[in-house]
């Protein structure tokens, strides 16, 4: 075991926020979720990272508190959406360990993690992987995150220092992004060497076409850009409401550029369904007459800044050229790609494990995929993705909040914000564990009460880093 830089940082930045409270802890977590590829700890071949790290500075000291505890066993009921994730959960890592022995060698799998035989780069009967038991663990920390930031969302002013934490996370992404381009564009990338230590395979200095792969704080611009869809559903959304419209404005303007620049073609296959979706909601909020000026601004005037752009690059030759080489090469032609056939092949073994599987799945962890909807039904079967599904539509798409309320705004947000996720995951996300942006979000979107009940009184945005 050995301990980084970046982790001597992070236990030094828990300790400090510890001594602060539980608001300084959930702010702290934000920042920290970002840094996906770095490791603040080294366990043999295991990288524990900052986000981890803080998560159980953050669990000690809100779980600690009487007030938290209750709200975290509260989110636990059944009419709860984390009883949902919980069953997930746990019938994740039940599967983890039982069915890769229970159904060894009824079929053929891409491994996960290492397994008992040969690395021969194509398929090996099924039997126990070693990211049975890191996936299991990965996952039950996103439970754990997510309990957590639910009990300390209870209060209205912890739910104002989630959100707020929130709004911190999407500034990271985008801070982080920003400092990615400058560096390589001057030449000091080994300044952000010390966030880049995990022991992946990072894609760091990676170019298209001479464009430098925009990869932020991540491995790669696939999970960058997947990351940064959630940001500009959740950012966007709240500029459409007029909520923070400077900060939330900006940051999704930037999000939507560096989507496009990151030569992702999750992300440019994913910005336009993002698009439409917040084109929608703010039409939407038009028809219904209640639309804030940026909403009906959007409504009104996108189709015709749209319409214009086509126009000025059509009529341009040498524009159009390079924006439909810029596309084929990063979208069009990626199926074909020899990263494109072998991420499909990965897709259509998993499925086939599903299948053999009768539908319980291979076990957590077990089969290799490319896509969230083909690694959840592999690795959990039908019992786990309809545990998933419940717990989405609980969480995400039972309407929440008052009517044209702060809190009906935020759900939405929430919303939006995960639909961004998750439309990156179902294009390239191999494992079901969608990591603790994800887990802010939901529990945002769980803290407010179901239209039908009571619902919150109008939160304060700005509190102390102390509950």
């Amino acid at each position: 075991m050995s301990i980084e830089p970046i982790g001597v940082l992070t236990l030094l930045i828990g300790l400090i926020c510890l001594m602060l409270g539980t608001g300084a802890l959930v702010y702290g977590l934000a920042i920290m979720a970002v840094l996906g590829a770095a490791a603040a700890m080294l366990i043999g071949a295991a990288n524990i990272q900052p986000g981890h790290v803080m998560l159980a500075f953050l669990a000690f000291g809100a779980l600690s508190h009487r007030r938290e505890a209750a709200a975290a066993i509260r989110a636990l009921h059944p009419n709860e959406p984390g009883f949902w994730f919980t069953c997930l959960v746990a019938y994740g890592v039940a599967s983890a360990f039982l069915m890769p022995r229970v159904l060894a060698g009824v079929t053929e799998i891409i491994p996960l993690g290492t397994t008992a035989f040969d690395d021969t780069g194509s398929t090996v009967p099924l039997a126990p992987v070693s990211s049975n038991v890191t996936q299991s663990l990965y996952l039950s920390t996103t439970l754990l995150c997510l309990i957590t930031l639910t009990a300390v969302a209870a209060t209205h002013e912890g739910f104002s220092a989630v959100f707020n934490a929130l709004l911190a996370c999407c500034v990271a992404n985008t801070a982080f992004a920003v400092l990615d381009v400058a560096t390589y564009a001057t030449g000091t990338q080994d300044l952000l060497g010390f966030i880049r230590n995990a022991r992946y395979t990072l894609h760091t200095d990676s170019e298209i076409a001479g464009m430098k792969r925009i990869v932020g704080s991540y491995t790669e611009a696939s999970v960058f850009a997947r990351s940064t869809l959630g940001v500009l559903g959740f950012t966007g959304t709240l500029w459409l409401c007029g909520v923070r419209a400077r900060l939330t404005g900006t940051i999704a303007a930037l999000s939507f550029v560096l989507i496009v620049l990151s030569t992702s073609s999750t992300g440019l296959a994913g910005a336009p369904v993002m698009l439409l979706l917040l084109y929608g909601f703010a039409f939407a909020r038009l028809v219904q007459g209640s639309a804030r000026r940026q909403a009906a601004m959007f409504a009104l005037g996108a189709p015709v800044i749209g319409l214009a752009v086509v126009l000025l690059i059509l009529l341009d030759p040498e524009a159009t050229a390079k924006v439909y080489g810029y596309v084929d090469l990063v979208v069009l032609n990626k199926a074909s790609s020899d990263s494109g056939v072998e991420r499909s092949s990965w897709n259509v073994v998993s499925f086939q494990n599903f299948l053999d599987s009768w539908g319980l799945g291979v076990g957590l962890g077990t089969a290799r995929a490319s896509s969230f909807a083909v690694a959840l039904l592999a690795s959990v079967g039908i019992p786990g993705a309809l545990f998933y599904a419940v717990f989405v539509f609980e969480c995400f798409l039972r309407p929440r909040g008052q009517l044209a309320s702060l809190e009906a705004d935020i759900a939405v947000a929430a919303r939006n914000g995960y639909a961004g996720l998750l439309i990156g995951d179902l294009l390239v996300g191999p494992i079901i564990d969608q990591g603790f942006f994800f887990c802010m979000l939901a529990a945002v979107a769980a803290a407010i009460r179901p239209r039908a009940s009571d619902v919150l009184r109008p939160l304060p945005l700005v509190i102390g880093a102390r509950l």
